[in-house]
């Protein structure tokens, strides 16, 4: 009996632990985001590379956030929303945005607005204004309408974690893999602020993201990608642009730091634990020449 009771144990241990190592969350940082107008956007063309005339093409913002339209282009721009079809809508407008400037707005409501550029009208991008995110007293996250929503925080063991020249720990939290459903990604840049960088994801060798131009004011940040095509792994680099909000910016701007073959199954300590369980488990059974029975 004290055999299988100790037995026991150690497998319900390794399993609780495996549990928690797999389940997933999700968070969504997008207080602030900055959109840049792409160098040389001011002649045709930009319209058809992957980046697009605005980068990100597409942003997404909570309501009550902060949208910072900035032009590092050498020709003026707007940020205009509404269409060169339909023409303004109202929502926003920077005016003659000069070379070197930037503006700031703050939605007020849920929605995709479409923007444009009066001068140059090929250059088209949209912001997603989304329900902002709150914790109620019981520390469960929860949208406006009061919905219990998932939190994918940056507390606990990281799926991965690396490091830029300047000492900066960069870490990522993600969610599982699944064919058929997108796949959340959490990263910390630890104790930094006004972070930007590049993410690219790929998934045997296919991009499902490419979000360019993103900037996390606290370090912390979400990225989703695209629906994946199966439950494999997923290699994802991430490419530092710099600290700041206005240029120029500082740190060591144009490292990478890759994580290959990412999928969040079991931990480091979870696989260490699983690992002596069946060690005990092994050991206890050759000795007492005893199968545990659960």
């Amino acid at each position: 009996m004290k055999t299988i009771a100790i037995s026991s144990f150690f497998v319900l241990f390794a399993l609780v632990a495996g549990i928690v190592a797999i389940t997933p969350a999700a968070f969504a940082d997008h207080s602030e985001v900055t959109i840049e107008a792409a160098l040389g956007s001011g002649a045709p063309g930009c319209e058809e590379t992957a980046e697009g005339c605005y980068i990100p093409t597409t942003a997404t913002v909570d309501v009550g956030g902060v949208v910072i339209m900035s032009n590092p282009d050498t020709a003026a721009h707007t940020f205009t929303a509404g269409s060169p079809a339909d023409g303004p809508t109202g929502e926003f407008d920077t005016g003659l945005l000069m070379a070197g400037s930037s503006f700031e707005w703050s939605p007020d409501t849920v929605g995709k607005i479409p923007y444009f550029c009066m001068v140059h009208p090929w250059m088209v991008g949209s912001i997603i204004v989304q329900e902002v995110e709150a914790e109620d007293d019981k520390g469960e996250m929860m949208d406006d309408h009061g919905d219990d929503g998932e939190m994918m925080g940056t507390e606990g063991d990281a799926t991965a974690t690396g490091m830029l020249s300047d000492g900066t720990k960069v870490s990522i939290w993600t969610s599982t893999p699944t064919a058929g459903e997108a796949m959340e990604i959490s990263i910390e840049f630890k104790d930094a602020e006004h972070v930007n960088h590049n993410m690219m994801v790929t998934q045997n060798g296919e991009e499902v993201l490419m979000d360019e131009g993103a900037h996390h004011h606290e370090g912390t940040g979400m990225h989703t990608t695209a629906p994946l095509s199966s439950s494999d792994p997923v290699d994802i680099t991430v490419t530092f642009t710099g600290y700041g909000v206005d240029d120029p910016k500082t740190g060591p701007i144009g490292e990478e730091v890759v994580f290959s073959n990412v999928v969040p199954e079991f931990g480091t300590i979870a696989m260490m634990v699983l690992a002596v369980a069946i060690i005990s488990i092994v050991a206890v059974t050759a000795k007492s020449r005893v199968v545990p029975r659960f």
